[in-house]
């Protein structure tokens, strides 16, 4: 059971890694001479990896906790 937390402890800093993505690429991307167009479309791509990344941290998390149940 020790993969499954360890796996799972991967997944949640590969998930937090992803979230400091995506909020360091809208600061930069609110900061940059863009038209709102632009920008608007920007940041619904940003929506889209942040959703993800926050889904990769939480089946992160559910491997942990059925980990730790387990064993």
């Amino acid at each position: 059971m020790d993969y499954i937390v360890l796996g799972g402890a991967a997944l949640c800093v590969i998930g937090l890694l992803g979230i400091i993505w995506c909020i360091i690429s809208v600061l930069r991307d609110r900061k940059a001479d863009l038209t709102d167009d632009q920008l608007k479309d920007r940041l619904q791509k940003a929506v889209a990896w942040n959703m993800g990344a926050f889904m990769v941290s939480a089946l992160g998390l559910m491997m942990v906790v059925v980990g730790v149940i387990l064993g």
